[in-house]
This record gives structure tokens, C-alpha cells and sequence, in this order.
């Protein structure tokens, strides 16, 4: 009876000692994700930069739309909204992933 318990005893601190070694990766997790992080900050600055870019597109066209006497009704929205598309996409991104 004595026997089984000091079996049981080291049955059990062994699997729990394998088991507490066993966790791998926790710091290179966190480094994983440090490197999301920086990284998916320059990704807002690349889609301000996107942003403004269609923006500057967009009024080039519209203006040479205009001067040409043709409609831009459906232009003006078209450009601004894409260009509100790029912005909030990283909006959304930030808050799907949590980051």
C-alpha cells in the first residue's frame, strides 16, 4: 500500500515536472506578436499614405472631368469613398485583431 503510494507519488511528479518543461514557444510567441504589432503600425501609415494618394488621383480626374464639360456626379463620391475605404479598413483590421 506504502509502495503504491510512492509510485503514484512519483508517476504523478514526473508527469507534472514533463509537463511544466513541456511550454515551448511562449517567448517566441511574444515576439511574434511584438513584430505584428510594429509592423501592422506602418501598415497605417500605408493606408494614410493610400489615402491620400487616391485622393490626389481622384481630384486630378474630376477636375480634368470637368474641364472637359463631361458629369462628375457619380465621380466625387466615387473617389471619396475609396479613399474613406482605405482608411477604415485599418479601423476594422485594429479591432478584429486586437492589436
Amino acid at each position: 500500500m506504502m509502495n503504491t503510494r510512492i509510485l503514484m507519488f512519483l508517476v504523478i511528479w514526473m508527469l507534472t515536472r514533463t509537463a511544466a518543461l513541456a511550454q515551448p514557444g511562449i517567448a517566441e510567441m511574444g515576439e511574434a506578436r511584438r513584430f505584428i504589432r510594429e509592423s501592422f503600425f506602418s501598415m497605417r501609415d500605408l493606408s494614410l499614405v493610400l489615402a491620400a494618394l487616391i485622393s490626389i488621383i481622384g481630384a486630378i480626374h474630376v477636375y480634368h472631368k470637368m474641364q472637359m464639360g463631361k458629369d462628375v456626379n457619380a465621380d466625387v463620391p466615387a473617389w471619396f469613398f475609396s479613399a474613406l475605404f482605405i482608411i477604415v479598413i485599418h479601423i476594422v483590421l485594429v479591432h478584429v485583431f486586437g492589436l
